[in-house]
């Protein structure tokens, strides 16, 4: 079974490093072009950074894969030992938390690397050290005592029914709609000022929108975006009562009123579609999956591994292994969601017009410095939004030599 997982762990390797590889190649090839969408330097800039990326992709790759073999090898075995508590709830919340404790410190230089090297190198990071330590705390001791509680909560279930898998996932699902839920009144204020949205106007605008498409929000704020990050969104948060439209301040600034309310026309498309619920309920069929591959790991993994088939030592094998699932899954998740984003589209459009849809959506890919081109595989293997090229050709957008026309 270890040597069937240690395959499948190589298979994955070799997919991410090659569709990596092949991104470099395919962006290094169209930014010879002309700039499409973009302003041309802004095409350049965008070219430099996704191949900046993927090169950095590549080392976390080999980096990942170096700390999986650890793990698998002498780490789990290592640290199940090495935890020596008889309460078995707090041992494996001990063991749970060590694991990712580890992991959070042996990958925080590439995150460090990511904030305020790449980033910061092309504009986008506006993070200062002592906010990005501050978020570091804020996010460990949330964690500690939340991700506490629910480790010690699922230890309790696998201890307690032969079919704890079925009961974990359920309890997992409650959790998740749970964070979903408190999500922007909770935990987004403990990190950004939200404030109610000044212009009346727009505000107006936006209250219109979600009436047209029968949503109840518990508000529209706007949010301080731009002490961290100098990126364009703005996205519905919560669920039920807890609804609400952020805007961040980085949009507010850069669009205009019309390209604002057809982005959220967008946004609100996923709504009259019920796409919400159709990804609760593919996350909900994802998790599922896991919970019942996971739920079912043979005893002979445990003993080739040196470990306990424990609580702790089933949830952080879940942990390890989980990527892989989630690789399988995703290109499947991602087709449907692509398909999703279209008839989004169509709704935003229907909202104001094609043409302020394909404004906004030009001025976002441009301020973002977002690529417009990439490798189909890569597309396939990560893409939840259709390529932006692809986006603007269904709102009646032409291309000619190159250059973009009719925006």
């Amino acid at each position: 079974m270890l040597e069937l997982i240690m395959l499948f762990y190589l298979v994955y390797l070799i997919i991410k490093l090659y569709a990596a590889f092949m991104e470099i190649g395919y962006v290094m090839k169209a930014r010879g072009q002309k700039a499409i969408i973009l302003s041309p330097s802004n095409y350049l800039k965008a070219a430099a950074y996704k191949i900046a990326s993927q090169k950095l992709l590549i080392l976390t790759t080999f980096f990942d894969f170096v700390l999986f073999f650890g793990w698998i090898t002498f780490g789990l075995s290592y640290l199940d030992t090495t935890i020596m508590i008889e309460n078995e709830v707090v041992r494996s919340v001990a063991f749970i938390m060590s694991f990712i404790a580890i992991n959070y410190l042996l990958s925080l230089p590439f995150d460090l690397y990511h904030t305020f090297g790449l980033d910061k190198k092309f504009g986008f990071s506006t993070i200062d050290v002592k906010t990005f330590a501050l978020d570091q705390i804020k996010s460990a001791l949330m964690f500690i005592l939340f991700g506490g509680a629910f480790f010690a909560a699922m230890s309790a279930i696998v201890m307690a029914y032969e079919y704890w898998w079925f009961f974990g996932f359920l309890f997992a699902f409650v959790v998740i709609l749970f964070i979903n839920m408190i999500y922007p009144i909770v935990i987004v204020p403990l990190f950004n000022k939200l404030t109610p949205l000044e212009d009346e106007s727009l505000r107006s605008s936006i209250e219109t929108l979600l009436e047209k498409a029968g949503l109840k929000s518990s508000g529209v704020f706007s949010l301080d975006a731009s002490k961290r990050d100098n990126r364009l969104n703005a996205y519905f948060g919560g669920l039920g009562r807890s609804k609400r439209v952020v805007l961040f301040d980085t949009l507010i600034a850069k669009l205009e009123k019309h390209e604002l309310l057809a982005v959220l026309g967008h946004e609100l498309g996923h709504f009259k579609h019920k796409d919400i619920l159709k990804n609760i309920a593919s996350s909900a069929l994802m998790l599922f999956i896991m919970f019942a591959l996971f739920g079912n790991l043979p005893e002979e993994l445990f003993d080739s591994l040196h470990m306990n088939k424990s609580a702790g030592s089933i949830m952080v094998l879940f942990l390890l292994l989980s990527p892989l699932v989630s690789f399988v899954l995703m290109p499947l998740f991602g087709l449907l969601s692509r398909y999703n984003e279209y008839k989004a589209d169509e709704y935003g459009s229907e909202c104001e017009s094609k043409e302020a849809l394909s404004s906004a959506l030009v001025k976002l890919a441009d301020e973002n410095k977002s690529f417009p081109f990439s490798h189909p595989l890569t597309i396939t293997l990560y893409f939840t939004h259709p390529p932006l090229t692809e986006r603007l050709k269904k709102l009646g957008m032409q291309f000619n030599e190159g250059e973009a026309l009719a925006h």
